[in-house]
């Protein structure tokens, strides 16, 4: 039974093995079908493949003939257009050098005629000389003359016709000119006095001002150069100087001492120094505010400076930095109207009476130092000229120092403008300071008392007590030969000598 099972075993194992056979073949025989139908398949396309690329090959290669063959037409076409230009320049070039040869054959041609020209030109003046004995010199001034003589008779008439008409209509132009800058520019009028009041709060302050025997208010004055009058006037103290700038610094001073309460000789000194510095911040502004509301730019600081002192100069009662803005308004329109500078017009007319500022330290009339200072701190020379000749001594060289001329006029002729009157007072107070100034030693002097009193303070180490004696005899001597004046002149010289020392 076993060997049934095996032998059934192996035979079912055979007939197995021999149908998976069959089928295998049978698979086989299908995939050699398809396969040999695919490749069949795959040779039709791919002869239609090369047939597609021939006709593309041929018919790029067709087209790349037609494209060779155009661009040898083109550049044949311009090869035989740069043949054509070749030749054709080529034959401008020769047109060209046989016109140059012309040319050059025609200059010289000229060149030759115009030196047979010469020769006969010259062979002709000298046989024209020959004839009227006269050179060629000669001839032509005499000919000068000849036609100077014909026509002098008609230009002497055109010119006094001229004249007569300038004449004629100067005068109304002038006039319109002047009348249109005094209508376009109004300024107020004041007169300047010669004494300022000082208000007090409480009538007991008088007593500290005077000080114990005075010594407060002899320092003050000795100070200021100022007279200070307490007991006059109720409720005020009044400052009297020809000096406004005396005037206002001694006003500050007594406010401040005023206001501080604290009294004394030392204190004095401390507050008169403070005062002087406000006045001089008060100048420099001054200045400033000039110069700008004018319109002149670029004005050193030093004219600056000088030009805002004129805040506190008189000229006969009249304020000089109003007159000299006031000028340099007019003198701007009337520079406009008549076609001069408009710049340096204004310019002089601000800085004209400079002088006036310094005229109390320097020797000389005001308006030569103005021109003096102005070339000094260097102000351009037309300025200085015509700030120069702003007064009939100098003649004028410029239509801008006329028209500064007539400025002048014009701010100091207005009525009220000016106080004779007061001008002579305060140019005899001037006088008296600068005569005791004149001699050697002198350290500062003050007119005072309306001008009975000069006070004179020497220095100590130069003059002793005997020639400060000498000193008081020979200034009032000098005043009395130099100067006009009624009633008597007292001259008080001032020897203090101070010795000051700090404990530390």
């Amino acid at each position: 039974m076993e060997i049934i099972a095996v032998l059934l075993a192996v035979a079912g194992l055979g007939v197995g093995y021999g149908g998976n056979m069959y089928v295998e073949k049978r698979k086989n025989a299908a995939n050699e079908d398809k396969a040999a139908k695919e490749l069949s398949k795959a040779k039709k396309d791919a002869d239609k493949l090369l047939q597609t690329a021939r006709e593309d090959a041929s018919r790029i290669a067709e087209e790349a003939r037609k494209d060779e063959k155009t661009r040898r037409n083109e550049l044949k076409d311009l090869e035989n257009r740069l043949i054509q230009r070749e030749s054709t320049l080529d034959r401008k070039l020769d047109e060209l050098d046989k016109r140059t040869e012309k040319l050059r054959r025609g200059e010289d041609e000229v060149e030759q005629l115009k030196n047979e020209i010469r020769d006969i030109r010259g062979k002709q003046q000298e046989k024209l000389e020959k004839i009227a004995k006269l050179d060629k010199k000669e001839a032509a001034e005499k000919l000068m003359q000849m036609t100077e003589r014909d026509i002098r008779g008609d230009l002497t008439g055109l010119v006094a016709k001229l004249q007569n008409e300038a004449k004629d209509s100067a005068e109304e132009q002038a006039g319109l000119i002047i009348a249109t800058a005094m209508e376009r520019m109004a300024s107020e009028v004041t007169a300047e006095r010669t004494v300022t009041s000082v208000k007090l709060e409480d009538e007991e302050m008088k007593g500290r001002i005077i000080g114990k025997e005075g010594r407060n208010i002899q320092a003050l004055q000795r100070a200021t150069g100022v007279d200070i009058m307490v007991d006059d006037t109720p409720g005020y103290i009044v400052l009297s100087s020809f000096d406004p700038v005396r005037r206002e610094v001694a006003r500050i001073a007594l406010e401040l001492l005023l206001k501080d309460g604290r009294v004394h000789p030392g204190r004095i000194e401390e507050v008169v120094e403070k005062a002087q510095k406000q006045v001089e911040k008060d100048v420099v502004r001054a200045g400033e505010d000039a110069a700008r509301e004018v319109g002149v730019i670029g004005i050193p600081k030093e004219i600056l400076h000088l030009l805002g002192e004129l805040r506190y100069r008189t000229s006969y009662g009249q304020n000089v930095l109003k007159h000299s803005t006031e000028m340099a308004h007019i003198a701007g329109i009337i520079a406009e109207e008549i076609g001069a500078d408009v710049k340096t017009a204004k310019y002089s007319a601000l800085v004209h009476d400079l002088g006036k500022a310094l005229t109390h330290k320097m020797e000389g009339k005001h308006h030569h130092i103005s021109g003096e200072m102005l070339r000094k701190y260097g102000a351009p020379e037309a300025v200085a000229l015509a700030a120069e000749q702003h007064h009939d001594d100098v003649e004028a060289t410029s239509v801008e120092a006329l028209i500064v001329r007539v400025c002048d006029a014009i701010s100091a002729s207005r009525p009220g403008a000016r106080n004779i009157s007061a001008e002579n007072f305060v140019e005899r107070m001037k006088d008296l300071e600068n005569i005791a100034n004149s001699f050697t030693g002198i350290e500062k002097s003050y007119a005072i008392s309306a001008g009975r009193e000069v006070r004179v303070f020497v220095r100590p180490h130069q003059v002793d007590d005997l020639t400060a004696i000498r000193l008081a005899r020979d200034i009032a001597t000098k005043i009395e030969s130099s100067m006009n004046y009624p009633g008597t002149i007292k001259v008080n010289v001032i020897r203090e000598t101070r010795a000051i020392e700090f404990a530390k």
